[in-house]
């Protein structure tokens, strides 16, 4: 796993403030304004506290590499279902390549069979 696709950083690009909010957000693959909504929502109620973290993340977080901003939908997608869930991504990737294994063994089977019609295609391309 990398490191640096799996860690959370600053969302310079999408900040508001300090990028801390929208990198939550880009964590998670939410829409910031919900996290933006619920953030303010706590901050009502627990204002000393959520005001102190905020800051404190905001200071000590790394904003996000721009190489991480020109990735493709699929590859966000993956690394998203990697930070959320890894058992349950390895179990997924492990069960796509047993069925690409499974598909293979299949085609092997069939080539190397006594299929004669196969092999008098074989022998004609020769």
């Amino acid at each position: 796993m990398s490191a640096r696709r799996t860690s959370f950083y600053l969302d310079k690009r999408n900040a508001k403030v300090s990028g801390v909010l929208a990198g939550v957000a880009d964590y998670f693959d939410v829409d910031a304004l919900w996290i933006r909504l619920g953030f303010m929502m706590t901050l009502f109620f627990l204002f000393p506290p959520i005001f102190f973290a905020y800051w404190v993340v905001a200071w000590t977080a790394q904003p996000k590499p721009y190489s991480l901003y020109a990735e493709t939908p699929d590859e966000r997608e993956f690394w998203t279902k990697v930070r959320v869930a890894p058992q349950r991504t390895i179990r997924d990737v492990r069960s796509s390549f047993r069925e690409t294994e499974r598909r293979l063994r299949d085609v092997e089977a069939y080539v190397t069979s006594s299929n004669s019609r196969l092999a008098n295609e074989i022998d004609g391309l020769r």
